[in-house]
């Protein structure tokens, strides 16, 4: 196969003003410099007349990008803002939703040259940086072939199942028709040329040109989170009612294979209240700052935490954050548990009305104000059982727990291992192929 290529969503507004620096093509005339286009009835007014959609091509790749004005990032994040963004490849203007879209058309290889530079830290090890190269190659050549697959069958796809006792939803990329992955964080952050790649980035990338994770001849799924705390969760019970034989239970280590049955109360109990061995559990800044950007050096208490809230403030936050008045919160009850330990499924029991959820995300974004670091957590009430003073939450891991663990891929490569043996640690029975 050829190398794909891959249109991303960068922005949506009724006007986009941006800069052609170099030549491009459009409708048969070279263009360059200032531009703006505007929602006119429906369509892109560009230079006086309308058009369905607007497509701007290089006249050569390797010397000509364009510059778009005020796009916003982090949508829907406290530090949301706008900013101008510099990018390769071809612009597309699109109409959807009322609104002008942006998109980037460009080749898979220089696309993940600029979210491997987002999603990790300059100071990365080479072997960390290619298994992350061919982790996201392969998530987004996968949702690609997901996309295509949903819009031939015409399925609908549905994330939530809900009555008056239980609400359960999962929190999965939902699927662009237009184009085929957006720039923020909902799909993989992407900053085009902005932000500078480092050369270890871009030997990651070469190093791994065309690299899939392969399983039964269909590319990989490849989901990644921070830390699994120790074991691996599988992917049902995250997302949908569905088998991946690759992301599967397995212990985070190579000197201990052996794993208590965390689905059981009792087991995972015991499980989150020790500190196992594992390749993510270290408090190794060296390591750390290869994962985490921005690092802030006291955090380090992430593969075993606590959080803790009286009752009062638990109630309030829980309402506020779910939009459910369970009343004042007398009990948080563990229904179902995964692989890893974490929560699927919680009963919340309140004076006012009982109600289980789940998924893992749901209960994250439930019990905090922005994100619990995972749901692999014990509950301990303190006060009077059945009205506690106070609840508190002592917890594994960070992130789904799903596929790669970051923290613990980075560990491994500052021991020595190579990225290949990085991700057949964390894809069980999946293999590397070269595809391009």
């Amino acid at each position: 196969m050829k190398e794909p290529k891959v249109s991303v969503g960068i922005m949506f507004e009724p006007r986009i003003d941006f800069i052609l620096s170099g030549s491009y093509t459009s409708n048969g005339v070279v263009c360059q410099g200032p531009q703006s286009v505007v929602l006119k009835d429906g369509k892109v007014e560009w230079n006086g007349k309308l058009y369905e959609e607007v497509l701007f091509e290089p006249v050569t790749e390797s010397e000509a990008f364009f510059e778009l004005k005020d796009v916003t990032i982090g949508i829907n994040f406290h530090w949301e803002r706008k900013e101008n963004q510099s990018f390769r490849g071809a612009l597309k203007i699109i109409t959807e939703h009322g609104k002008l879209t942006a998109v980037n058309v460009l080749g898979v290889e220089e696309y993940l040259t600029s979210v491997i530079s987002s999603e990790m830290s300059a100071t990365a090890s080479l072997e960390l940086l290619k298994a992350h190269a061919v982790i996201s190659r392969s998530w987004l050549l996968a949702q690609i072939d997901k996309n295509k697959e949903i819009t031939e069958s015409g399925e609908v796809y549905s994330t939530m199942k809900e009555s008056d006792e239980e609400l359960v939803k999962w929190y999965d990329r939902e699927d662009h028709t237009r184009f085929d992955i957006c720039a923020d964080d909902h799909c993989q952050r992407y900053q085009g040329i902005t932000r500078a790649s480092t050369e270890i980035v871009k030997d990651a990338i070469e190093q791994t040109r065309g690299r899939l994770l392969m399983f039964d001849g269909k590319i990989c799924d490849a989901r990644y989170s921070k830390s699994c705390g120790g074991v691996f969760e599988e992917f049902h019970n995250c997302w949908e009612e569905k088998d991946m034989p690759y992301l599967v239970k397995q212990r985070d280590s190579k000197t201990n294979t052996t794993i208590p049955d965390l689905t059981v109360e009792e087991k995972a109990v015991k499980w989150i209240l020790e500190s196992p061995e594992a390749f993510c559990n270290t408090s190794d800044k060296k390591v750390l700052s290869q994962v985490l950007n921005n690092y802030d050096q006291e955090t380090v208490n992430f593969y075993r935490w606590s959080v803790s809230y009286t009752r009062e403030q638990l109630s309030e936050l829980v309402k506020r954050r779910s939009g459910t008045d369970y009343g004042q919160i007398t009990d948080l009850i563990p229904v179902e548990r995964g692989t890893s330990g974490r929560l699927v499924r919680l009963k919340i029991v309140g004076t006012k009305r009982t109600r289980t959820i789940g998924k893992e995300l749901e209960i994250r974004r439930t019990l905090s104000e922005s994100h619990l670091y995972s749901s692999a957590f014990v509950v301990e009430k303190e006060g009077n059982p059945d009205m506690p003073d106070s609840f508190i939450l002592k917890g594994a891991g960070w992130g789904h727990g799903v596929g790669l663990c970051q923290i613990g891929a980075a560990v491994m490569g500052e021991q020595g291992f190579g990225y290949e043996d990085i991700l057949l640690h964390y894809f069980i029975g999946a293999s590397i192929e070269k595809k391009y």
